[in-house]
């Protein structure tokens, strides 16, 4: 994996789940800058400014507030811009259906949101050189990742 500083957004209304996931980054051997939203109608301000630097992947949870994640999946795909963002979907769901309809609209990788620290960190650690490979939406491989 590249050695430089990557750059992660991640879009969370859970107050314990943001911390966690901010822990996990900080006792990773891989150097991260971490930006946080907390519903999917910031997420998508944030993504629309042109004057930000867009993240070298996004972590989007399912269930938030305003818009929720399956729905900003969407709108990110229809934007010329963000279509190449690597996106990593995470839920606490294990449903078939709305796993391959996160794929099918274009998510890189789905993780099943873990209960245990250690697990959280591993999923991470395996998600983050997957999604920033700048794999596009319509490569045929896919990853779920499951703690």
């Amino acid at each position: 994996m590249n050695t430089e500083k990557i750059h992660i957004l991640l879009a969370d209304d859970d107050a314990d789940d943001v911390y966690f996931f901010a822990k996990a980054l900080k006792d990773l051997t891989i150097e991260t800058e971490l930006k946080v939203v907390v519903n999917g109608d910031d997420l998508m301000t944030f993504l629309k400014d042109e004057n930000i630097s867009l993240p070298d992947v996004l972590f989007l949870d399912i269930n938030m507030p305003r818009k929720n994640g399956i729905d900003c999946l969407a709108e990110i795909k229809q934007i010329p811009n963000l279509k190449a963002l690597p996106i990593v979907m995470f839920s606490t769901s294990n449903e078939w259906d709305k796993i391959n309809l996160l794929f099918k609209t274009g998510a890189n990788v789905y993780i099943h949101k873990p209960n245990d620290f250690q697990q959280l960190k591993q999923v991470i650690f395996h998600a983050l050189p997957i999604s920033t490979q700048k794999t596009s939406a319509t490569n045929d491989v896919k990853y779920i990742l499951n703690a």
